[in-house]
Parts: structure tokens; sequence; C-alpha cells
């Protein structure tokens, strides 16, 4: 359980902004994670007509993938790039228009209302601007969060459900000590402690 190195690194966002720029997006799956095909009914419980969260989505080929079967999608991300490449790649049209509430943010809309991505810091979110959520897919935030902002992470997620969300978290399992992250490595005993 120990963390090693990597519980005082910190990555700033402008070298999240970088890698983007650079195309250095090695974390992006084009196709789309198994895992959350795996464990879709998981997610969905039997339910239609989610509201989706994709904290730190990038371009994830997964929320279309989610609004296509009917579900309402919102996602989170610092690089107005990846989520301009996110319409473009998937010629869904969309519109902006500023945020009120967030300095400089933006919100990137489909036409059709069903994926709204803000441009934005994952901070400075609340539930009174994005509403909360039945589902979290997680796929590459927590381990990617510094690690002196998990916490704080952690709590700005729990007030972004609803009661019976459904919370998928996908983390990697690694020696901390041999790779200085991201992703970093979150142990499942930080996890119980951090979700309760």
């Amino acid at each position: 359980t120990d963390t090693g190195s990597q519980k005082d690194r910190v990555v700033a966002e402008e070298e999240w902004l970088r890698k983007w720029e650079t195309g250095n997006i090695w974390f992006h799956k084009e196709q789309g994670h198994p895992l959350l095909q795996k464990y879709l009914d998981v997610l969905l419980n039997g339910r239609s007509g989610l509201r989706i969260f994709f904290p730190l989505c990038g371009k994830a080929v997964e929320m279309k993938w989610l609004a296509d079967m009917g579900h309402s999608v919102v996602g989170v991300e610092v690089s107005e790039k990846a989520l301009k490449e996110f319409f473009a790649e998937h010629s869904l049209p969309f519109c902006e228009e500023p945020v009120p509430e967030i300095s400089g943010a933006k919100k990137l809309q489909t036409t059709s209302g069903n994926i709204a991505l803000y441009c934005c810091s994952i901070y400075d979110l609340s539930s009174s601007i994005v509403g909360k959520f039945d589902g979290v897919w997680d796929r590459g935030a927590l381990v990617a969060v510094n690690p002196c902002d998990r916490q704080r992470y952690v709590s700005l997620m729990i007030t972004l459900m609803e009661k019976n969300s459904s919370y998928l978290l996908v983390t990697v399992s690694y020696d901390p000590n041999k790779h200085k992250g991201p992703p970093f490595y979150v142990p499942e005993s930080e996890i119980k402690s951090l979700f309760g």
C-alpha cells in the first residue's frame, strides 16, 4: 500500500494541456474501454435515461456510445482541443456558450442536448452548475489527479452523485517506486478510505 515517491508528485494543468497540444495522448482509447462494456450492467443497473458523468473526459468515445443508448452525458476536461476533437471525430454538431459561474469556462453541447462537455478545471464544478448524476465512469480521472488532491476530488465526486448512483472506477496496479505517474497508483485500501 506504499505509494512510494508518488505522494508528493504534482502534474500542473499546463502539462496536461501540452500533452493534448502535442498529441501525446497515450491515455486515450480509440475503441472505448473493455471494462465499461464488461460492467455496463453495474453502471446502468437496469435503468434507462440516466445522467452519466465523465470526469477528466478527454475525448472518450464512450460518451457518444452512452448518449446513443439514450443517456445524458456530461463531461469535464481542461483541454478545449480534446473536446473539439471529440465532436469533430463523431461528426456531432455542437454549440458553445460561456459558463457564467466559472470565469473563462465554456460549455460545449451537442445541438441535440444529450452531451454537454465543460472546458474548465474539475474543481470549478459543483452540483449547482452541473446537477447530480446517476452514474460516473471514472476511467482515468482518480489515477490522473495529483495524489495531494485525491481527497478534494473524491469529496467533489460524492457531492455530484445521486443517492442510488453507480460509480465505475478503473485504477492501475504497479510498483509506484518504478514509475512516477500519471497514471498514479491508488491502492485499494486508499480507495476504500476515500469513498467510505
